[in-house]
C-alpha cells in the first residue's frame, strides 16, 4: 500500500491567533475542461431523469451541459424542456458557488458529484470526545482539513462556539467520516450551532464501491497508511484526561496528531471513492477520466 504522511501543521492548537488562522469564504474558480466526474455532467438533479436516462444522454455525447442539444438528446419535449430549464438556473447556481442548490436536487447518494468542483475548499473534519453520548460526554478536539491547511480546536481553549461557526460557514462542502450519526449531532448538541453546509459523509458513499467497517479499516483495505503508531478511540480519551490532569502537553499533541490524521486521510479516501464512483458512473459510458487525482 501507499504510505500517506500526516501533514505535520505548524499550529498544534490556537490561541488568540484563530483569527488569523481562519480563512475568509473563497469563491470558487470554476473553468471549463475536460475533466470527470463534475456537477456539470450530470443530469440527475433533473427532475424526471433516472440514472438510465441519464446514461442514454452521456451514450448520446452530452457528457456536459454545454454539450446539451435538443436534437441529439435521446428523451421527449417535456424531459427536453426540463432540462434546459435546469441547466438555465444551474449555470447561475454553479457561478455562485451555491452548493446547497445542488444539495437540494441530487439524490443524498450522489451528492459526491459536486466534490471536483469544491475540492480545494472543501472542509474535512473529525470530532474525538470523552465518550459516544453527547449529552453527558463532552468534545475534546476538533481538526479541520482544508486546502492544505489543518486546524484543531482544543476544549477550554480555542474550541468555541464562534469558532466552529466560522469554520463551517467557511467551506462549500464538508466531509466527513459517520459524522452525519455522530460528529455534527454531538457538535450541535454541545453548542448552539444548526450546521446546514452541505455535507458528504464518506461511509455511504464506500459501501457504495462495497468498502465497509471503520475508517482505519477501509483505509487499510485501500492502501492509505498512517505514520502514527497505533492509536485508537480509547487512547484518545485517554490521552485527554492524561493531559486534564497532569497538563500533558505530549499527550495533547499525540491527541492531536491522531484528530488530525483522520481529517487529512478523509481526503485521500475521499479521492480514491471518487474514482471509483467515477468509474461505475460516466466512466463506465464515456472511457473518460475522472479528474480527481488517485493519490495511489
Amino acid at each position: 500500500g501507499v504510505a500517506l504522511s500526516v501533514y505535520r501543521p505548524h499550529i498544534l492548537y490556537q490561541t488568540s491567533a484563530i483569527s488569523k488562522l481562519l480563512r475568509p469564504a473563497t469563491l470558487l474558480t470554476l473553468q471549463r475542461h475536460t475533466v470527470y466526474m463534475r456537477i456539470q455532467n450530470s443530469y440527475l438533479p433533473v427532475s424526471g431523469v433516472g440514472e438510465t436516462r441519464e446514461q442514454r444522454l452521456w451514450e448520446a455525447g452530452l457528457y456536459e451541459w454545454a454539450e446539451f442539444s435538443p436534437k441529439r438528446a435521446p428523451v421527449g419535449p417535456k424531459t427536453t424542456e426540463a432540462i434546459e430549464s435546469f441547466i438555465s438556473e444551474a449555470s447561475v447556481a454553479l457561478d455562485d458557488a451555491d452548493t446547497k442548490f445542488f444539495q437540494s436536487r441530487l439524490p443524498s447518494s450522489e451528492l459526491w458529484r459536486i466534490y471536483e468542483n469544491v475540492r480545494s475548499e472543501a472542509l474535512f473534519f473529525d470530532i474525538e470526545t470523552t465518550g459516544l453520548d453527547a449529552r453527558r460526554n463532552t468534545i475534546t478536539t476538533v481538526s479541520f482539513y482544508q486546502g492544505n491547511d489543518t486546524t484543531t480546536l482544543v476544549r477550554d481553549d480555542t474550541l468555541t462556539e464562534e469558532s466552529l461557526r466560522t469554520m463551517f460557514a467557511n467551506a462549500p462542502l464538508i466531509i466527513s467520516f459517520n459524522g452525519a450519526q455522530f460528529d455534527v449531532p454531538f457538535i450541535e448538541t454541545n453548542y448552539s450551532l444548526d450546521i446546514d453546509t452541505p455535507h458528504l459523509d464518506l461511509r455511504y458513499p464506500c459501501k457504495q464501491v462495497n468498502l465497509t467497517g471503520g475508517l482505519k479499516s477501509i483505509e487499510q483495505a485501500v492502501g492509505i497508511s498512517r505514520d502514527l503508531e497505533a492509536v485508537d478511540g480509547r487512547d484518545a480519551v485517554r490521552l485527554w484526561y492524561q493531559y486534564e490532569r497532569e497538563n500533558d502537553d505530549f499527550a495533547l499533541e499525540k491527541l492531536i496528531q491522531y484528530n488530525q490524521a483522520d481529517t487529512v486521510n478523509l481526503r485521500a479516501l475521499t479521492d480514491i471513492v471518487v474514482n471509483k464512483l467515477h468509474n461505475r458512473s460516466l466512466g463506465a459510458v464515456a472511457d473518460l477520466p475522472c479528474g480527481v487525482p488517485d493519490p495511489r
